[in-house]
């Protein structure tokens, strides 16, 4: 009977990534999913809420339906509110999530984060562990929350091992429906670049980070773990094979992209963000890989012929 079958809280459910996870998840497991950003359309037998974790009414869910695991999806981007707005929702709203985790007992908790936490940096050796430092609080403000909510998300780890939290830090995801400042510049025809920049980057189709968030559910290793694929390219040639025309950007003096994104009224790159496109950031996803028996599904040339699909 479908009553019988574990509950799992997913939040964030509003986001594309949180849609794909959902698909692959209902049958298997009772589901409950709720968004702090707007209400959710979801089928009937699936509970959707639009709560604000810092509000009771989210204890509520807990009390009304015992959950069994939580998938927290919910981590507001660098793209979207105000940066106090987004420390009040990843910083200070999952820790009420990981606190209300504790007082009702869930035996697993997976949490997405981002690989922006290692901070972009020259001296950035390649393909970083997740024993890595994580400078990007040190670069730059906008990206405090990003951290906390990780340093958080650690402590809760190693200090309550009951709540077998998993934490998965992602490199960029990509593909169909992704709202992400990166695969928002791949649609377009003319794609900002900085001049005398073209870091390594990696990319992880949308529907490959799903599965690696549900096969990370389903076998429940607690622990910290990077995900990205073996492969990185040039950012410049994954623009180029996105069948994208380049716009060269000048990169000195350090103000130039912000003065130009201020005169021609487009962003060409977020502030916050402008050091990704200059340095590396690569990261090793071999932990993740060998723990999970995990390897993507999509190839880097899958993923750039989507894009340029998009342009014919």
């Amino acid at each position: 009977m479908t009553s019988s079958l574990p509950c799992v809280l997913i939040t964030g459910a509003a986001g594309a990534l949180a849609q794909q996870v959902i698909s692959r998840l209902q049958g298997k497991y009772r589901l409950v999913v709720c968004d702090t950003r707007r209400e959710v359309s979801m089928p009937e037998d699936i509970p959707s809420y639009h709560v604000d974790f810092n509000k009771r009414r989210f204890e509520d869910l807990f009390k009304e339906y015992n959950f069994d695991g939580i998938i927290h999806l919910g981590r507001i981007g660098p793209n979207e509110y105000s940066r106090e707005g987004r420390y009040a929702a990843n910083v200070i709203g999952s820790q009420r999530l990981l606190d209300l985790a504790r007082k009702y007992h869930v035996k697993q908790t997976v949490i997405l984060s981002t690989y922006f936490v290692y901070g972009a940096h020259p001296l950035n050796p390649a393909y970083l562990t997740e024993a890595a430092p994580l400078k990007a609080a040190g670069i730059t403000m906008d990206l405090v929350d990003s951290v906390e909510l990780e340093n958080l998300a650690t402590i809760y780890l190693w200090k309550y091992p009951e709540l077998n939290i998993t934490i998965l830090r992602p490199c960029n995801i990509v593909g169909p429906a992704v709202n992400n400042t990166l695969s928002q510049a791949l649609m377009q025809e003319r794609v900002p670049v900085l001049m005398g920049f073209s870091p390594m980057m990696q990319f992880i189709h949308l529907e490959d980070m799903a599965d690696a968030i549900v096969v990370a559910f389903d076998q429940n290793h607690p622990g910290i773990y990077n995900v990205a694929p073996d492969d990185c390219v040039p950012y410049q040639t994954a623009v180029n094979l996105c069948g994208c025309k380049r716009l060269p950007v000048p990169s000195i003096p350090p103000i130039m992209p912000a003065l130009l994104s201020k005169l021609t009224k487009r962003q060409l790159f977020p502030p916050h963000l402008v050091d990704y496109f200059k340095y590396a950031v690569t990261i090793d996803g071999s932990l993740f890989s060998e723990t999970f028996g995990f390897t993507p599904r999509y190839s880097l040339k899958d993923i750039f012929n989507h894009y340029r699909n998009m342009k014919s």
